[in-house]
């Protein structure tokens, strides 16, 4: 879903610039003043998996391209704003070195791929927050609900995507958005079983490094 340069008109790129620019800054207050040195690791190897991740490309029409996120792997264990952080750098690295996506998008590809999955998702957590002593107690329950929210995190980006193509009047928004959800909802099948196996996986280990497991929410990463 990487949108790459001559896709968007100026409006949507000014647009999405100014939701990304501005959204990264209020991040940035909220965590500069909890961060330290012995986060770096945690976030190098949280950037490192889906820098990996996000290259694994599947082309679809009209020389865009889908992949993995893990918007939804990276909120649950770091948290929405350094998951946002996180994301957001890896997407500018990947435009930088390997032009995965075009520099007059890249606004438009943080708003995708990072600012909506991540929020949509901890929107969905702290709604879900109240019965959360019961889901954990499931073996059945838990899972679901992590594959359900990465599944609706892709189809989000998706049709985010498809409405900023369609205001660059790249072509209609119900073909776009036909194409892009029926494509990307079989990414998200994918991205919410691995989801779920890497979670299982790190919860089974290292549940301390969890966000979604310690007392209020509180992120490992922001003290």
């Amino acid at each position: 879903m990487h949108i790459p340069d001559g896709f968007l008109n100026i409006p949507v790129i000014t647009g999405t610039y100014s939701i990304s620019l501005a959204s990264l800054g209020i991040i940035k207050n909220k965590i500069k003043n909890h961060f330290s040195e012995q986060n770096i690791p945690k976030i190098s190897l949280l950037a490192a998996f889906l820098f990996v991740a996000q290259m694994i490309n599947i082309p679809i029409t009209g020389g865009t391209s889908t992949h993995l996120l893990g918007a939804i792997l990276t909120l649950l264990l770091a948290g929405p704003y350094v998951a946002v952080f996180v994301m957001a750098l890896v997407l500018t690295i990947q435009m930088l070195i390997f032009q995965d996506g075009g520099l007059t998008a890249w606004g438009a590809n943080v708003l995708n791929l990072a600012l909506v999955p991540v929020f949509l998702g901890y929107i969905g957590l702290k709604i879900l927050k109240p019965f959360y002593n019961y889901l954990q107690k499931s073996s059945f329950l838990e899972p679901l609900l992590i594959f359900l929210l990465a599944w609706i995190s892709v189809q989000a980006s998706a049709i985010v995507c498809s409405v900023e193509l369609a205001l660059s009047r790249l072509a209609p928004l119900t073909s776009i958005l036909g194409l892009m959800i029926s494509i990307n909802a079989l990414t998200g099948i994918a991205e919410g079983i691995i989801t779920v196996l890497i979670y299982e996986v790190i919860k089974s280990n290292r549940p301390d490094i969890i966000w979604m497991l310690q007392p209020g929410f509180k992120s490992i990463l922001i003290k």
